[in-house]
Parts: C-alpha cells; structure tokens; sequence
C-alpha cells in the first residue's frame, strides 16, 4: 500500500507555514509603517471645502484672531467652527453678493448648516481637549501650522501616538506666554531653553505620558 503522504511532505508543509507566517508578518508591518506615513495620517492632503475659504486672506489681510471663528478652543474640547450666522456678521456687507458666497447665504436663509469637512481627527480612543493645551499655552500653530499662509487648510502634524509622546515627554518647547498663543510665526526671545523652563513653572506643565492621559 502507497504511502498518503510523499517524501517531500514535511518539507512542503514546512515551506507553506513559514510563507505564511512571513506573510503574516509582512502584512501587519506594512499596515503599521502606513499608519505612521504621510499617505496614512493624511497629512498634506488637499481637503476640499463646501466653501473656498482662504485662511490667509482672514488671518492676514484682516486680522481675525483665531478664537473669533473657533471659539469653543478655551473652553472645551473642540475648538468647534464657526456658525452661520457668525460668517454672514461680516460677509452680510462685505462681498455681499459674491457667487463664491452663495452656499453660505443659503445657509443662512435656510437654517441648514454648511457641511465643512474635518481636517484634524484622532481616533475615538483618544481623548483630546483644546483648552488644557491653549491654558497650558500651547500655541495653535503647534499642531496646526501656519496656517496665515494656508490658501484653504490641510493637516499639518501626523497626529500619531508617537508625534504627540514626543511632546508630553518634553513640553517645554511647545510653549509660549498665553497672550501669544494665537500669533502666527511667534519665536521666542532669549534663551529659549531658559524660556521653556519659565513657562513650564508658570503655567504648572507637567510631562504626560501615563496611557490614562490620552486613553479614559
């Protein structure tokens, strides 16, 4: 009676298993070396707008301070964006009638709000709060970037678990005085390890890097 199995048998099954588990092994590094790319974090992306809003044009050209528009950053969690009606206290006289305006008018006279797209999102695991960073005196430009020389806006950081360690472990760089938390392009004046240090005691920093700070 012929053997089930041929001589080569082990070795084939041998050979099968460790491809396998190579590939196994491939697939899951590749996803986790994606997820840390700019193609998987979504960084620079171009991110189409209902509206053509040009942030240059607000910050620059007319001076309006961050928190004007997202106005729930010293508050709460969400920095929030900005109402309706919030857009139309000054665009109800300036370019009153432009067609590049007219999902927003529509908005207004209908009530429905303009769906924005979201540009900056961590996963629902992590608990992310605006206004301890902005207390802390974290400034916006930090995670968002320059964003007075931004023609609509895009995803400037990562945003990966690595990316923000990296500044709860040393947060001494990341922060400025409160009063210039919203200023585009701030450098600090001095020595500014020694500034890091100063602020870090004023305004009570601590380094975060226990898992129950970002995951509750």
């Amino acid at each position: 009676m012929s053997a089930l199995f041929g001589r080569q048998a082990n070795t084939t099954i041998r050979m099968v298993l460790a491809a396998a588990g190579l590939g196994a092994v491939g697939i899951l590094s590749a996803l986790l070396i994606f997820a840390r790319v700019p193609a998987g974090t979504r960084q620079l992306d171009e991110v189409v707008q209902p509206v053509q809003f040009d942030h240059r044009h607000h910050v620059v050209d007319d001076a309006i301070d961050c928190r004007y528009c997202h106005q729930g950053v010293e508050k709460g969690a969400s920095a929030g964006i900005p109402s309706t009606a919030l857009c139309m206290n000054c665009h109800a006289q300036v370019w009153s009638k432009s067609p590049r305006l007219e999902p927003v008018r529509q908005s207004y006279f209908t009530g429905k709000p303009i769906p924005w797209v979201r540009v900056h999102q961590v996963p629902d695991f992590v608990y992310f709060n605006h206004s301890i960073h902005v207390a802390k005196g974290v400034g916006c430009e930090t995670c968002h970037g320059r964003v007075d020389q931004m023609p609509g806006i895009w995803q400037v950081a990562p945003l990966t678990m690595g990316w923000c360690l990296d500044c709860h472990r040393n947060p001494g760089p990341s922060l400025r005085p409160r009063d210039a938390v919203t200023k585009m392009g701030w450098k600090p004046e001095g020595d500014p390890a020694a500034l890091a240090a100063q602020l870090m005691k004023a305004h009570d920093v601590k380094t975060r890097t226990s898992c129950t700070t970002c995951h509750r």
